[in-house]
């Protein structure tokens, strides 16, 4: 296939739905009505905005979903990076924390970072869903309770076993884990028809990716909803613990208002912007906030990472992202021990690559000259779970924009230390000729021998150690009481009794593993036990879709 061309071999469901008549206002489609009213104003199309428009609208409620980002689809998807990160990432995959340690990977377009991410699929772990149980009071979500909740949204998204043989950047993880004698595991993917061509976070060319774009909100918007694109929700407007309306600002491509606006009274509203925006939302609205607990506890898998040389082509960018993955480091500690981390591969292209793993003028050359043998591993640490590891807070800019504060604390660090080292030793067992890790002081180690000296002597400090990550988790977090969370395990929030918060955001800590499952899962949950309240019918994912 030629990637500076759009596919059009490939069938488009956009299109296809625009041609049947698909109400979509905003961007390059008809101005938005200056009024709207609905049944339910859904604020955000990711994982669990998604998942809600499709069970809502199978209950025969009247929907308006609003994106920020725009509407594109296979088409559009070339798989060139100059055009994916600032058309479908929240500002051009360059979004960082308030002290630009942690660089914040985000969609910004319909599908939000369904349609971009790396399809991984975990059902929330065990030790997670404990800890919500003990700490936060959420006694129905036990393993046999989300059990059908999670099933039903791996046979809607066909989430199933990666059944090809992984590519090399995979291959050598389960290669040196293997050497060393920890257990490595095959991921599951959300794909049907995959053509492993190991550019899914640059939008599927294929279709073949499960995400929302293709799969929820054309089934929604088929039913008759409402989509408003490249719209902003600035506030909700409250009146007597409801929201009574929400202001919505047309924006341009790079998130420019340019003075339209709507505004769009809903008898229920559910927000799932994903963490970082949805509780920016909230706070720019003056939502109730008694234990001023919005936009605290956001957490971020905060990544290190770490690259490796190889005598022979390792071509990071081909085939199927992420499909081997190691819990063991995850595993060796109690949960509220010192943070355990989780092993990956992730997929190599050449600007993540070069602005990912650091160095400057000729260092930075010389890894870039070996890109095609290049190997890299990331390491997710789960934070969340202890004292030292509470997240970060989400505040708001004097425009209004949300800023997230995430401090790097000596634990986290610490953790960070010790993801280098398993890294590094796993790509010299794996047959590494050099390993650079993630960090700006960091030689090229030659040996084993020689990062195993020298890691522990590196300086874990903010910006000089790389961090990145693509989980953002918590800021509206739920709990059995509203000393404990901003909303109520049903996901309505404490204070206001027609909204509903359906995403990441949700989560309490971080799940420790890729996210968008446990969002599909839990959001297929609270999003059918709505239906059944407010039209008192019973609705299931995926019938009739």
């Amino acid at each position: 296939m030629n990637a500076t061309a759009p596919n059009n071999a490939v069938a488009d469901p956009i299109a296809d739905g625009l041609a049947r008549g698909w109400r979509v206002f905003g961007g390059v489609h008809a101005a938005s009505p200056t009024t709207l009213e609905c049944d339910v104003a859904i604020v955000g199309s990711g994982a669990g905005a998604g998942v809600t428009a499709e069970l809502l609208s199978a209950a025969g409620l009247k929907l308006v979903i609003v994106e920020e980002g725009p509407l594109k689809s296979s088409r559009d998807f070339r798989q060139l990076e100059s055009e994916a990160y600032p058309t479908l990432y929240h500002e051009s995959a360059g979004r960082k924390t308030a002290d630009k340690a942690i660089n914040i990977l985000q969609g910004r377009c319909v599908g939000g970072s369904t349609t971009v991410n790396w399809t991984s699929s975990f059902r929330t772990p065990s030790p997670t869903l404990a800890y919500w149980r003990e700490h936060f009071g959420l006694s129905e979500f036990t393993d046999d309770a989300l059990s059908p909740w999670f099933l039903r949204a791996e046979q809607r998204l066909n989430v199933g076993p990666w059944l090809a043989a992984p590519n090399q950047n995979n291959e050598l993880l389960r290669k040196g884990a293997l050497k060393l004698g920890i257990a490595a595991a095959a991921i599951q993917r959300n794909v049907k028809g995959c053509w492993n061509l190991g550019s899914c976070g640059l939008g599927c060319p294929t279709n073949a990716k499960q995400s929302m774009l293709v799969t929820t909100i054309p089934a929604a918007l088929d039913r008759g909803a409402t989509l408003l694109v490249e719209t902003r929700v600035t506030r909700l407007e409250l009146q007597q613990g409801r929201v009574a309306a929400l202001h919505c600002d047309a924006v341009s491509a790079n998130g420019t208002p340019l003075g339209a606006s709507t505004r769009i009274v809903a008898k229920h509203v559910v927000v799932a912007g994903g963490a970082i925006n949805s509780p920016a939302l909230l706070l720019r609205s003056s939502a109730p906030d008694p234990q001023r607990l919005l936009g605290t506890r956001t957490f971020l898998h905060p990544v290190a990472l770490s690259a490796a040389t190889f005598d022979h082509e390792v071509a990071g960018w081909d085939g199927a992202p992420q499909t081997i993955y190691s819990d063991h480091f995850l595993d060796l500690h109690p949960i509220d021990g010192p943070i355990g981390y989780k092993l990956e591969a992730p997929p190599l292209h050449p600007l993540i690559f070069v602005t990912s793993i650091g160095g400057f003028g000729r260092q930075a050359a010389a890894s870039f000259a070996q890109f095609p043998n290049t190997h890299a591993l990331l390491a997710l640490l789960r934070d969340g779970f202890h004292a030292e590891s509470a997240g970060g807070r989400v505040t708001l800019r004097k425009d209004g924009s949300p800023e997230l504060d995430y401090p790097l604390t000596p634990f986290v660090m610490d953790g960070a230390r010790r993801a280098l080292l398993s890294m590094a030793e796993l790509q010299f067992a794996a047959g590494a000729k050099q390993v650079l890790t993630g960090h700006e002081l960091a030689p090229i180690y030659t040996s084993w021998q020689q990062a195993k000296a020298s890691i522990p002597t590196l300086p874990m400090q903010p910006l000089l150690t790389k961090l990145v990550t693509a989980h953002v988790m918590g800021g509206c977090g739920m709990a059995a009481d509203p000393a404990r969370g901003a909303v109520r395990p049903d996901g309505v929030h404490w204070q206001i009794d027609n909204l509903s918060v359906h995403d990441g955001s949700l989560f309490s800590t971080s799940i420790g593993a890729n996210p968008q499952l446990s969002v599909y899962g839990i959001v297929n949950k609270l999003a059918t036990q709505l239906a059944k309240r407010l039209t008192g019918r019973d609705v299931l994912l995926g019938s009739a879709a």
